[in-house]
């Protein structure tokens, strides 16, 4: 049974990781998230060698309320969670969009779901 939890190497933790997605990275989007994914090949030292990374971006441009940018951001980690098992050896980095605020949890976990099975092929 696949382990659900959410440990620190399974996060993205510093700027230059973000940067290196940010400048190389193909993207996932729709009207709730972009994901822009890098795969990685393990070399460098913060590289995972078994397993996708997950960063968030979550503007208070896009969300301008805490509550609401806490609550996109628990989904987004709830269905990363569900989904790391299946995707590649990747960087990833979800944006979100501001319809997100206003979509049910049931949506954005769809829009996910759509965004992990597109980054997996």
């Amino acid at each position: 049974m696949p382990s659900f939890a959410f440990p620190r190497s399974a996060r993205l933790l510093d700027s230059r990781c973000y940067d290196r997605v940010f400048a190389d990275a193909r993207r996932s989007a729709d009207r709730y998230f972009t994901i822009l994914a890098r795969t990685t090949d393990g070399h460098s030292a913060d590289e995972s060698l078994s397993a996708a990374r997950l960063g968030l971006a979550i503007s208070k441009r896009s969300a301008p309320r805490a509550v609401a940018r806490n609550r996109i951001k628990r989904v987004i980690r709830e269905s990363f969670r569900h989904a790391r098992a299946d995707l590649p050896n990747a960087d990833l980095v979800v944006l979100c969009r501001r319809a997100a605020v206003d979509a049910d949890n049931a949506t954005l976990r769809a829009s996910l779901a759509m965004h992990w099975q597109e980054i997996a092929r």
